[in-house]
């Protein structure tokens, strides 16, 4: 094969890969679309966008809803949007929301709110279309002691202005159940509560609970009421249930310092007793003595025996018994 057919198919595959280049840099097709669509972007805008790492459809094709829509954004916000981490898509979506339903929402509002984290096309159909809040079941006590039991359904709608640093749903939900245990809690009877329950709500709706949130309250219904414990009548159960275990720990502790008593006392006695014996085991030893000595005679210490044994038949006669002398005659 010759030269002459050699350079032939080296141009034919240049211009093959130059137009492949072209094509896959250069957004033709979008170019075209937004052309026939009547927004007019450059071509070299697009190039650009290449360049900038941004995709050219994640731009022009939100661009031309907004046209279509009668939005009026320029290419730089939507790409500047873009850049900054949000959802262009859902913003313009919200721009177009806003305007059917007659809000103002301009697109800077619309990309700081989307920046902010929260869904700026879903806060534009809460406004349109308010959302219902379903509190879980709220305990509070009336001034009876009887529990009353509660849930209440919030409806609320969007506040467009405060998106961007206002309150979510868990602070409407903290903020309802405070208000119902306050006015539950200020009522002298849990049949007042049940007889109007109405009265919650439009005690909790006066205390202002949206200020600082990112919703408009417009009612609040108690969608059921019902009776839980008796709870005064359980607290001055376990108070009596404390009393008695702090009258039975204080007897407990006066009939151990008894028992300590006497056993101290026994001690004594013991002891006593120990002393006595003792002290008798001296009498033979002293009588031994003293007639050894001289100082008692015999017939002393038998008039001494005699004086015993007289005493003992007294305290038996006394006692209804019989002495040991007159066992002694008996035998």
């Amino acid at each position: 094969m010759g030269i002459e057919f050699i350079i032939p198919i080296i141009i034919i595959f240049l211009v093959i890969l130059l137009v492949t280049v072209f094509f896959s840099f250069v957004p033709l097709g979008l170019w075209i679309s937004s052309l026939a669509a009547g927004v007019n972007i450059g071509i070299f805008t697009l190039v650009g966008m290449r360049l900038r790492r941004v995709v050219p459809s994640r731009i022009v094709n939100p661009l031309i809803k907004a046209r279509k829509g009668g939005i009026n954004v320029s290419v730089n916000q939507l790409e500047a949007h873009y850049l900054a981490g949000g959802n262009v898509d859902r913003v313009v979506n919200a721009l177009i929301a806003a305007q059917r339903a007659n809000i103002d929402l301009l697109f800077e509002r619309a990309a700081a709110i989307d920046l902010a984290g929260r869904d700026v096309l879903n806060a534009v159909q809460m406004s349109v279309n308010p959302k219902v809040i379903e509190t879980p079941v709220i305990a509070a006590v009336a001034k009876d002691g009887i529990e009353v039991r509660a849930k209440a359904r919030v409806t609320v709608r969007a506040n467009i202005e405060r998106l961007v640093g206002g309150a979510g749903e868990e602070t409407i939900i903290a903020r309802v159940g405070e208000g119902i245990v306050t006015t539950v809690g200020s009522s002298e009877s849990h049949k007042a509560v049940l007889e109007n329950p109405d009265s919650i709500s439009r005690t909790v709706l006066a205390k202002g609970l949206d200020s600082g949130t990112a919703f408009e309250i417009l009612s609040i219904d108690i969608a059921d009421v019902d009776i839980g414990r008796n709870i005064g009548a359980q607290l001055q159960t376990d108070q009596a249930e404390a009393d008695k275990r702090i009258a039975q720990a204080k007897a407990e502790e006066r009939r151990a310092m008894a028992v300590a008593k006497e056993q101290e006392m026994k001690a004594a006695v013991q002891e006593m007793r120990a002393k006595v014996v003792e002290a008798e085991a001296e009498v033979p030893k002293a009588l031994a003595e003293a007639l050894r000595t001289g100082r008692l005679g015999v017939m002393d210490y038998y008039q001494m025996q005699n004086i015993q044994s007289d005493t003992q038949m007294r305290d038996a006669i006394s006692k209804g018994g019989k002495s040991d002398v007159q066992d002694k005659e008996k035998r």
